[in-house]
């Protein structure tokens, strides 16, 4: 298998800006031309925008882009500098006397490292972030909506790991599959084969917290419902395999198997987590359940990216 970025997929850009005094920022991925999507929520308390759009049963079939942005709820307001941009530059779903980009949005909650409370990410932010957008790599790194993110924040920020974004894919077998992913979990960050912890919830002296600690610390914290910090992944999976929009929607719903694999534990009450799935339709077709397995293995890699070993 060769190691690919979301960018080597035909059609998709990528590009962040950010705020590095308010310590928040926002992420753009671009398909002017567009691509068939869907979404899932496996985590119980999302921040997004036009995710409803997504489901299989709704008309639209394509969008335009995806906003990942920091600022929880509004942050969501980058979502519209975003499609703002693809407005200006003639992209959009066809109304008939205008075109009308489709973006959904996802955010995670980067406080308190975000100093902006609130007033960031904004539309302009979002703009910013689309017009930066390139096929260059996609970059690993605390950086765009990874700008505050950490890991492991069941014990509370200083005793969470620095994480951000995180980015992996492959081609094989003609195919081309790219993941970029934000890692702001409550949980712990696991390799997924070993088990082993390899960044997240810390002890007083810096070393990391096993298993039966992060859950003690779970129970701890659910005495005081207000001691939750804010926590969420965001993953965008994208392939160049023809799908409809069913198909892309099964893809997103096996792809957020990655996530468990990779974060311990994962999907709980005040998780916002958030897998989008795209695809290019210019690839050759694959079986749905090979993709599949494979979509979660780059979503869990992704996840492994984002932090420092």
């Amino acid at each position: 298998m060769e190691e690919i970025t979301l960018t080597d997929l035909e059609g998709l850009f990528v590009g962040h800006a950010e705020d590095l005094a308010a310590k928040t920022g926002c992420t753009a991925i671009l398909a002017p031309g567009g691509v068939t999507a869907s979404a899932v929520n496996p985590g119980f308390a999302p921040g997004s925008r036009e995710t409803d759009l997504l489901k299989p049963e709704n008309a639209v079939q394509q969008i335009h882009g995806v906003c990942l942005s920091g600022g929880s709820a509004m942050g969501l307001a980058a979502a519209s500098g975003v499609a703002r941009f693809l407005l200006q530059s003639g992209c959009g779903f066809d109304a008939g006397f205008l075109k009308v980009p489709i973006v959904p949005a996802a955010v995670i909650f980067d406080y308190p490292g975000n100093r902006s409370l609130g007033c960031l990410p904004d539309e302009r932010m979002g703009f910013e972030a689309a017009k930066n957008a390139s096929r260059d790599p996609v970059r690993s790194g605390s950086f765009g909506v990874g700008l505050s993110a950490s890991s492991g924040k069941i014990g509370g920020t200083d005793l969470s790991s620095p994480s951000g974004l995180g980015s992996f894919g492959v081609r094989t077998k003609g195919l081309e599959i790219a993941c970029l992913a934000v890692v702001n979990s409550l949980g712990s960050v696991v390799e997924p084969e070993t088990g082993q912890i390899i960044s997240g919830l810390r002890r007083s002296d810096g070393s990391l917290a096993d298993r039966a600690e992060i859950l003690e610390t779970i129970w701890k914290a659910s005495q005081n419902a207000s001691s939750f910090p804010g926590h969420t992944v965001l993953a965008v999976i994208a392939v160049n395999s023809r799908l409809s929009k069913l198909e892309t929607w099964r893809l997103a719903k096996m792809a957020s198997v990655g996530l468990t694999r990779a974060i311990y534990p994962a999907h709980l009450l005040l998780d916002g987590d958030t897998v989008f799935a795209l695809s290019t339709g210019i690839g050759p077709e694959a079986d749905p359940s090979w993709l599949g397995a494979l979509a979660a293995d780059v979503v869990s890699e992704a996840i492994m990216r984002s932090v420092a070993r």
